[in-house]
């Protein structure tokens, strides 16, 4: 990737965070911090990665993403309606009475969504689902299933683990947000979770581990893994739980949060200011940025 696609993405990921915060910051509580920590990943599948058509969100061979961490569903929500899946001002309907975007992603609310999450550890088990029938279908496109790391305390992700490489599942990469907190205290203290690459790569599967909030690490890692044949791929990332606000990383606890309006105002000003810089680098080198709902508007 040249310097210019990184700038582009880095961009649309800011773009993301911005949506994000905005969005829970209006509602007051939600689940920022973990929705902020997958936005590096998401600018990446839906700005660089993913085969989509935003008109027509159940085109039968597009790529598949699942939220198997479906309280990151704000995150999700502000990439989707960016490309255009929905209007921008869904996004001020977040978890209120009547809304399409629910706290937790549902399939049957929210056009771009491929599979209702929220009971932690299913979402896992129905993107692979999803990922044999492209196989038994033989349709020549990818399912990438995002995963937390406190999530993976539940069973039947591990069960899961062990079913994508006995069915030779190589259209899938699952990303794990190691972000070392959960619900209720880091994942060290609530059941530590160890080295997830070397138990990962003993179940059969090709694994890397990267910086997660880093766009070309994510986009050189999913390059390498749709190089592998035969097996699937999972790609450990390191990230920030909060990523981009400094006063969101560094509370002790967290996964779900409220938002004072001095708090509201301090994350939105650094997020526009972050976002602002960016788009000044993109003006002094000229680069187009990557198109959103927002050029429409």
């Amino acid at each position: 990737m040249d310097t210019r696609k990184e700038l582009a993405l880095k961009f649309f990921a800011s773009q993301i965070r911005l949506e994000t915060f905005r969005q829970v910051a209006n509602l007051g509580f939600g689940h920022l911090p973990g929705s902020l920590s997958v936005a590096d990943l998401l600018a990446v599948l839906y700005g660089s990665k993913m085969n989509i058509r935003p008109e027509e969100p159940n085109w039968p061979e597009r790529d598949i993403m699942v939220m198997s961490k479906g309280h990151a569903g704000p995150a999700v929500y502000s990439t989707l309606a960016l490309k255009g899946y929905f209007p921008m001002s869904w996004l001020s309907t977040l978890n209120k009475p009547g809304t399409r975007l629910p706290s937790h992603c549902d399939r049957l609310l929210t056009p771009g969504v491929d599979m209702t999450a929220g009971s932690l550890g299913q979402g896992i088990s129905a993107g692979l689902g999803l990922a044999l029938a492209q196989k038994v279908k033989g349709i020549d496109a990818k399912t990438y299933i995002i995963v937390g790391d406190g999530e993976c305390n539940e069973g039947e992700v591990w069960e899961a683990f062990l079913f994508a490489p006995q069915r030779k599942l190589d259209n899938v990469i699952v990303f794990i947000d190691r972000n070392l907190k959960q619900l209720d205290g880091t994942t060290a203290e609530v059941l530590a979770l160890g080295d997830m690459a070397a138990k990962l790569e003993a179940f059969g599967w090709h694994t890397q581990t990267i910086n997660g909030q880093d766009v070309l690490a994510i986009s050189e890692a999913i390059d390498a893994a749709h190089t592998v044949k035969d097996r699937p791929s999972a790609i450990v990332m390191n990230t920030i739980k909060g990523a981009g606000v400094k006063e969101l990383e560094e509370m002790e606890i967290n996964h779900h949060i409220r938002l004072s309006p001095d708090m509201s105002e301090r994350g939105m000003k650094v997020l526009e200011e972050a976002h602002a810089a960016l788009a000044e680098v993109l003006r002094e080198n000229n680069i187009t940025p990557i198109p959103t709902a927002l050029d429409r508007e």
